[in-house]
């Protein structure tokens, strides 16, 4: 599963009084966006639960081929969640420099081999082990900046 979509850059719908500019002078390219997804170390996962309380938990995870790839027991809560409701997002840790992917989770199922080969040596040079996926994460849109308010950008994807 490689996703070769681009997604489309913009600002995002933020009101004018929080300074966001209106020129494309300044927002963020989409590989520094995919530099800090495939080199983060920890991804916040937030999800919802059937009642419509929020769940966040941080996760370990793998960013391959434009997708986001992650674990989790048939137990957990993120995964009980995601039974329910596909919808997820995914924070990086930095609250200054900021990336966060929205999109809908799906159970990986017949993953191509060296897909999971790529998850796996990911995993094993950020984590020490191999633990592999269960879930992947196809994007929709995505929010980033280095400096706010002046590179603040909104990805999407068709």
């Amino acid at each position: 599963m490689t996703d070769t979509r681009i997604p489309t850059r913009s600002r995002p719908d933020i009101p004018k009084d929080y300074g966001i500019p209106e020129t494309e002078a300044g927002m963020i390219e989409w590989g520094w966006v995919e530099d800090e997804l495939r080199n983060a170390h920890n991804y916040w996962l937030a999800t919802v639960r059937a009642d419509g309380r929020p769940h966040t938990v941080p996760s370990w995870g793998a960013w391959v081929g434009g997708r986001f790839y992650f674990g989790g027991g048939p137990n957990t809560r993120h995964s009980r969640n995601l039974e329910g409701n596909p919808h997820i997002s995914i924070h990086l840790e930095s609250g200054k420099e900021v990336v966060i992917v929205e999109g809908i989770a799906q159970k990986v199922e017949n993953l191509d081999p060296a897909i999971m080969a790529q998850i796996e040596g990911d995993y094993v040079i950020k984590y020490g082990a191999g633990e592999g996926a269960n879930f992947v994460v196809i994007p929709r849109v995505a929010f980033a900046w280095k400096e706010y308010p002046t590179t603040v950008t909104r990805f999407k994807w068709e």
